[in-house]
């Protein structure tokens, strides 16, 4: 390659041996036996063992001395094969090492914080030396199996013929679920752009404007509280089509994850994906991205407790309950009630099946024999309700359902389960404000025949928009937009906008629904999501470069920092101190 190295580390294989080579990489471990010593080289490839011999060159022995873990060598020497019991079958080079000739300290390193082999690191140590965590393998194997995903996407998307179009991150706010993360614009002063929540609006120009099909791997922004899943900025496959069915956006996302799982030697879920209705999906798993792995399916018990004796019962808009494989005792049945009030149930009721049948409860006194004939369980397994407006019910059995497959160990960790979502809801009221909002975006088109319902119920009215799981994560959204201005109009509308508001905000693309805008749809998979499924990853902070931490810092650069008063003065922003 050059004079640092023309092989890598886990190129020295046995057909190397009598070749001088030139190798170059890190300090992985250094041993010395009182005359031979042992450097286990290592780079991105694999480690390779050199073996510096006084008797071979005393030069080099006199610069092994001075090697530490993490210093960066080079060496020059010949391929040997190692003998028998020295073998080690655990790494790819395992049978051979390099007798050094020549031996040069490149780079040398301090005392490390912490050891690379060490899996008990605090993350917080790990992000702020990220640049040694990024040596470790799980971050060299994350970051490279994303890479592998990328480019698989890639030659999908041109194969089925979309062109990568860019499209710019400051813009206009748009209403998409978060806060805008504000530019401040020194030229203009008390303006801002707003970073690109998505290139949602651009990708519908797009398709007004002709092209087609389009994607791009976009960088997003919200300003919103750091999850598990979730970062400030995450990149996402956007793509959008010009008339199009449901059908053909499902087919292209299904496309990709099959080029994805086959890129990375996996065997790919069966085409055409599973799919679940948002009603029978919210019913059965109190979720609209279903983990599918397990049981625990939630059945409704509204209409067998209208007329019931248990007040609870009777008085709820919603009774739903699942039954669990295990005869819960009365410490845990308290412990699974403090989780479901942590998730906002006012309590948790429940029916005990003990190993031999007989069921305890307190309130089975108050429940009829129908009743208790359709709640019957089997023994060692224990039935457990919420009753409470529907949402809640939801929510609250949701998460107990979650909790406690993955408590008992009901998840099939083997399986692949993806699914499509269909026939979401175009609004929900928000609980807040008690208005109308969107439940994907306010682009998204209602079905045939529910335009009318944007008027007259807007909470009847059902929309196209998909949604596309895996084993309980949602990779990402889409639907098929609205195309006609009038319709756009209406949603606004709906949402308590006034017209003024909507001319303000979108009166742009407003305009260019009136200049022939065809029917389009597309979609949004969040890549750090999909790559952290692919790694066995339950943080995407874990396939992500330089990740903030929970607190929306960056322990590496220390951002975000304060700026000077000047550079406020320029920008003609005055900042003012939060009440504590």
């Amino acid at each position: 390659m050059n004079p640092w190295r023309d092989l890598y580390s886990g190129e020295v294989t046995p057909e190397r041996v009598g070749r001088t080579v030139n190798v170059a990489g890190w300090v992985a471990r250094r041993r010395d036996h009182g005359g031979l010593i042992f450097i286990d080289l290592r780079d991105h490839t694999a480690i390779v063992q050199l073996v510096i011999n006084p008797e071979r060159s005393p030069e080099a022995a006199k610069v092994a001395h001075e090697i530490r873990s993490e210093f960066v060598v080079h060496a020059r020497g010949e391929v040997t094969r190692r003998a028998p019991e020295a073998v080690n079958p655990n790494i790819p080079t395992g049978e051979v090492e390099i007798q050094v000739d020549e031996l040069e300290i490149v780079s040398r390193s301090e005392p490390l914080p912490f050891q690379l082999d060490d899996e008990g690191v605090e993350e917080p140590t790990r992000l702020r030396y990220r640049y040694l965590d990024l040596r470790r393998d799980r971050m060299q194997r994350n970051l490279r199996l994303s890479a592998t995903v990328i480019a698989a996407i890639r030659r999908s998307m041109e194969e089925q013929g979309f062109i990568d179009v860019w499209t710019p991150s400051m813009t206009m706010g748009t209403p998409e679920g978060a806060r805008d993360f504000l530019v401040p614009v020194r030229l203009q002063p008390g303006r801002f752009f707003a970073l690109a929540q998505s290139p949602q609006l651009f990708k519908q120009t797009f398709m007004i404007g002709g092209l087609d099909r389009y994607y791009q791997i976009a960088t997003c922004w919200r300003d919103e509280d750091l999850r598990a899943d979730r970062q400030f900025e995450f990149r996402q496959l956007d793509l959008e089509l010009a008339f199009p069915t449901r059908e053909d956006v499902l087919e292209v996302l299904e496309l990709v994850v099959v080029a994805s799982f086959e890129a990375l030697g996996r065997t790919p879920p069966k085409r055409p994906f599973a799919r679940m209705a948002y009603a029978d999906a919210m019913l059965r798993y109190g979720s609209d991205k279903p983990d599918v792995r397990f049981g625990l399916e939630i059945q409704d018990a509204t209409d067998v407790t209208r007329g019931s004796e248990f007040g609870v019962f009777a008085g709820a808009e919603t009774v739903r309950y699942f039954v669990a494989p295990k005869a819960f005792s009365r410490g845990e049945l308290q412990r699974l009630e403090e989780f479901a009030k942590e998730w906002g149930a006012k309590g948790l009721a429940y029916l005990v099946s003990d190993e031999s049948g007989e069921v305890r409860s307190p309130i089975s006194k108050f429940l009829s024999e129908p009743e208790l004939e359709a709640f019957e369980s089997p023994p060692g397994s224990t039935v457990l309700f919420v009753a409470d407006n529907t949402p809640m019910v939801e929510r609250v059995l949701g998460a107990l359902r979650l909790h406690l497959g993955q408590q008992l160990e009901l998840v099939d960790e083997s399986r692949d389960d993806v699914l499509w979502v269909l026939d979401f809801p175009l609004f929900l009221k928000d609980e807040d404000t008690d208005r109308w909002t969107f439940v994907h975006h306010p682009f998204t088109s209602p079905v045939e025949g529910h335009e009318d319902l944007i008027d007259t119920d807007p909470g009847a009215a059902l929309s196209q928009h998909y949604d596309l799981i895996w084993n309980g994560w949602e990779l990402g959204s889409g639907s098929i937009r609205v195309h006609r201005q009038d319709i756009q109009e209406r949603v606004f509308r709906a949402m308590g906008m006034t017209d003024a508001e909507t001319r303000e905000k979108f009166g742009w693309f407003l305009d260019a629904l009136r200049m022939g805008a065809p029917p389009h749809g597309g979609f949004a998979l969040g890549i750090e999501r999909f790559v952290a499924l692919f790694a066995g990853e339950s943080n995407i902070r874990e396939v992500i470069a330089f990740p903030k931490t929970a607190s929306g810092s960056d322990p590496l650069t220390g951002a975000p920092a304060p700026t000077t008063k000047e550079r406020l003065d320029e920008l003609g922003i005055s900042l003012k101190t939060p009440k504590p």
